[in-house]
């Protein structure tokens, strides 16, 4: 992967895919304690979109992946994950760019597509109308908790359980997950977007709430169920069918402007 220095100086890693075209790529931000790899690579996402004749970027997020790992949540507040965005934008020189995120990278690109006049559409998936709401920040001390438990057998809290146990699978480093739920991270709930966006859940995700509650808080939103929970969804062949199919009537949107 490539690297570059953020605006704090963390290194992050990145990689690129595909040639460019007269399409913007598409920007990809996985989800908490996975990487671009497990989020976007195994489950095909990649794959799909390059045979669609898109160039992709993935984003390994601080704290995660072959990026820095800071281990101090001070470097993981006011919004770092979406300045994260913005400089590899600024690194790359590039003028317009899809966002697509999952999960955590869900709110980056909620946060940052109400933001960034360079975006074009935004793809939200792993989340619904919980998403803003204090259920983040009133379970985030519990999964701090279980990240940082010496016996996982001792941890009682289910939501906290699970946590640990994707960190330990994917070989994520728990002290700088544990410094990202312990953060005061801005609020993803107060941004206005305007661009295309589509919402995409799995029919078994009983974190997020309801796809359909955030999509109406968003003009012109669209919604997409696939099969599976919020560890699952992004293997049914559906998710990447829905992006591919999204951008695709984006692309068809532009050239009629």
């Amino acid at each position: 992967m490539s690297r570059f220095q953020s605006f704090d100086g963390v290194s992050l890693a990145y990689e690129s895919y595909g040639a460019p075209n007269d399409r913007p790529p598409v920007l990809l931000l996985h989800g908490f304690a996975a990487d671009s790899h497990a989020n976007w690579v195994r489950p095909h996402v990649v794959e799909a979109l390059l045979a669609a004749d898109r160039s992709v970027i993935t984003l390994d997020a601080r704290g995660h992946g072959q990026s820095d790992k800071p281990h101090q949540p001070e470097a993981y507040a006011g919004g770092a994950m979406v300045r994260d965005a913005q400089a590899l934008l600024e690194h790359l020189r590039l003028e317009h760019v899809d966002l697509c995120g999952y999960s955590m990278g869900a709110m980056t690109t909620y946060a940052l597509a109400g933001a960034e006049p360079r975006a074009r559409s935004a793809v939200l998936g792993g989340v619904g109308g919980r998403l803003g709401g204090s259920g983040l920040a009133d379970r985030a001390p519990r999964i701090a908790a279980a990240l940082l438990a010496d016996d996982p057998s001792t941890i009682t809290d289910p939501t906290g359980a699970a946590f640990r146990a994707f960190a330990e699978s994917t070989g994520a480093d728990r002290l700088a997950l544990a410094a990202i739920q312990q953060s005061t991270r801005a609020a993803a709930g107060d941004a206005t977007i305007t661009v295309p966006t589509l919402v995409i859940t799995g029919d078994r995700d009983t974190l997020v709430g309801s796809p359909h509650d955030l999509a109406a808080r968003i003009p012109g939103a669209v919604v997409a169920v696939v099969s599976g929970d919020h560890l699952t969804a992004v293997f049914d062949p559906e998710f990447r069918r829905a992006i591919v199919d999204f951008l695709a009537g984006v692309d068809r949107r532009q050239t009629h402007v």
